[in-house]
């Protein structure tokens, strides 16, 4: 799922079309992805060798086949040393298995749980928010949504003088037109929707004054 040059000048409308009603100043940023999961293989090795070590629990005589391919089968029986060795290296075997076979990223991001994916997201446009609308407008009105396309998971996140008029569960019509049209293959329409119902919200509780300037770009920022 990409985004068009025709959906970044669409978000760009929507969002100077917002504005001319409101004194509040709307950010739009669309992340391919909000974090590599790297751990999640990691996990993935984990698990692996962990399940490595019940097998062999459950099924001690694996090791000793093994020792017997190597050693003699008539000779006495297998040193625990030995026993042990066989199931390290059993263990490292299916960590490296576990780990690239989570290699791929799209399968890390599949295999990830949702609750995961929500809290890495939230964390992502809140670090977002700090750096591109937080207390950068004269009465704090700055709203950031954020999309993150390979999670098809949005945040929207509004600075200290909206949150104080505008209670979250405002927002809630505006995210589900956004996640519905990215799940539909239709990115830059959901944030245009997004952005519009944002500015109606906006416009209700902080109407533009005759004196007001634009703080903040409209066009789409793209990461």
């Amino acid at each position: 799922m990409r985004l068009t040059a025709q959906d970044r000048a669409k978000v760009t409308a929507a969002v100077t079309a917002a504005e001319l009603h409101t004194a509040g100043e709307i950010v739009t940023v669309v992340a391919r992805r909000s974090d590599r999961y790297n751990d999640v293989a990691a996990h993935g090795g984990v698990l692996a060798m962990l399940l490595v070590l019940a097998a062999l629990s459950v099924w001690p005589g694996i090791a000793e086949w093994i020792h017997a391919l190597f050693y003699d089968p008539w000779g006495d029986a297998p040193h625990l040393g030995a026993l042990f060795g066989i199931a390290l290296v059993l263990s490292a075997i299916g960590f490296l298995v576990g780990r690239y076979a989570l290699a791929s990223l799209r399968i890390r991001i599949a295999v990830t749980p949702g609750a995961t994916k929500a809290r890495r997201v939230r964390a992502r446009a809140l670090d977002l928010f700090r750096t591109s609308a937080e207390k950068r407008t004269i009465g704090a009105t700055g709203v950031l949504i954020y999309l993150s396309l390979d999670e098809h998971r949005a945040e929207l996140i509004a600075d200290a003088g909206i949150h104080a008029k505008v209670a979250p569960e405002t927002w809630g019509a505006a995210m589900a037109a956004l996640i519905a049209a990215v799940k539909d293959g239709r990115p830059g329409d959901g944030m245009a929707e997004a952005v519009a119902q944002v500015g109606i919200v906006l416009a209700e509780h902080f109407p533009r004054a005759d004196d007001d300037r634009n703080e903040l770009p409209d066009r789409l920022i793209e990461l």
